[in-house]
């Protein structure tokens, strides 16, 4: 039986069974978002760096059926949806491939710093401090490096400015952004969400249990994810400058100019930089994640506003002029947009549109038309896959050739049965993140 006719015959619905913890890890769809803990019964997950380099949650004891269903619930492994329709307006753009959108644009922050220090154009940082200085949220929630161990990536709560320009920049590599979120919505404050499209599909996956999340969280803003990658990807780096993690002060992945340099700081004082293309030329020593691979939603369709970066073919020549492609998906976003702009925190450069968004972010195309058969071949292998509704996967898939969607789920479909799309059992390396 071929892939498409056997993809016919796979459920539509969410599994009648949850699966644990162990289950979503091994089979390839957790990301390491951490909600799974911040939900659970206290100090019933904890969450460890493993031997591969993943931010992974771990049982500490069981989990009844009720915890493992209110898990799968809002895992963006086990469920993925796109925009609801009530947060567009009538007169929103629409595409196959890139969804909704309210505008698109060519943008930046209007401040030069901000745009120097921040990823592309710093617009996700400029929003995020307009966000604050305007009063529309009492905190912004998103990752910056550890202090104290900067290659690592943690979660922050940004309360003025400086904070959040303090986080700006990309950060490669694991983050569990939302391993405290009960605790944040306990605070009963209004805050934004900056983050990757699959945490925001966790914390939107959230508000259909927990009324508090639609309350407080006033805005979820995503940038454009080409994958996350392992923390070994990072160790390569080190071993390439025969460095140990313990000698850093800085790990910077890129910022400072569009990209930027990846630069190392030592305690001795020593310093060393690598280019963008140098940390990213081998393809194969890339370390994407496997939930990362079968991403029906990496340019966050699921976001008030989502940010890409703006360069032909999705690579820098060199160092090009900060500039963002900014998707402005919703109608609160919308209004977000417009007021940023008005108060001069962000600059519009030129209106754009889907076309030349493909041509900026080709590998998203490529992805977005690739994982309808990839999910199917995956099932076809026995393995579980997410419930993803209102994202048009098949239609982006029908953009494809016969021949192209069978060798997407005939390759899927292999690499399973092989294991590739999966993972060992989650391990710690020998500590607890967050324990010294």
């Amino acid at each position: 039986m071929g892939i498409i006719e056997a993809s016919r015959t796979q459920a539509t619905a969410p599994r009648a069974d949850p699966l644990s913890l162990s289950e979503i890890v091994e089979n390839g769809l957790c990301i390491g978002c951490g909600l799974c803990l911040s939900i659970a019964v206290p100090e019933a997950v904890e969450m460890v760096m493993t031997p591969e380099g993943r931010e992974r949650p771990v049982a500490s004891q069981a989990l009844d059926r009720e915890a493992l269903a209110r898990i799968n619930a809002v895992c963006p492994g086990t469920r993925i949806a796109g925009t609801p329709p009530a947060q567009v307006s009538q007169a929103a753009l629409m595409d196959t491939v890139w969804g909704p959108a309210e505008r698109l644009v060519l943008g930046r922050a209007a401040e030069p710093t901000v745009r120097f220090v921040g990823s592309g154009g710093g617009t996700l940082t400029a929003l995020g401090q307009f966000l604050l200085s305007s009063g529309r949220v009492k905190f912004i929630l998103h990752v910056a490096a550890s202090q104290s161990m900067p290659m690592r990536t943690e979660r922050r709560l940004s309360f003025d400015a400086a904070s959040v320009l303090e986080g700006a920049g990309s950060r490669y590599g694991p983050a569990a952004t939302l391993v405290d979120f009960n605790d944040i919505l306990d605070r009963g404050e209004p805050f934004a969400l900056i983050a990757k499209p699959c945490d925001v599909t966790a914390v939107r996956n959230l508000a259909r249990l927990d009324r508090r999340v639609d309350e407080h969280m006033r805005y979820a803003l995503a940038f454009v994810c080409g994958g996350a990658s392992d923390l070994t990807k990072s160790e390569q780096v080190l071993q390439r400058f025969g460095l140990s993690e313990d000698e850093l002060t800085l790990f910077r992945y890129r910022g400072h100019g569009n990209p930027g340099l990846n630069r190392i700081e030592t305690r001795d004082g020593r310093a060393f930089e690598i280019s963008y293309r140098q940390l990213w030329e081998d393809e194969d020593k890339w370390m994407i994640q496997p939930r990362c691979k079968i991403c029906p939603d990496a340019i966050g369709q699921v976001a008030d506003i989502a940010v890409s970066d703006a360069w032909l073919n999705g690579g820098p020549a060199v160092e090009d002029e900060p500039l963002n492609g900014i998707i402005v998906r919703t109608k609160r976003g919308l209004e977000l947009f417009d007021a940023a702009v008005e108060a001069g925190a962000l600059q519009v450069r030129r209106e754009t549109g889907f076309a030349e968004l493909s041509e900026l972010q080709s590998h998203q195309v490529r992805k977005r038309r690739a994982v309808w058969a990839r999910l199917k071949g995956m099932a076809i292998a026995g393995k579980p896959v997410p419930f993803v509704t209102d994202l048009a996967l098949r239609d982006c898939a029908s953009q494809n050739s016969l021949a192209e969607n069978l060798a997407e789920g005939r390759g899927a479909r292999d690499r399973a049965r092989r294991g590739r799309l999966g993972e060992p059992p989650a391990a710690s390396r020998g500590t607890v993140l967050g324990d010294p």
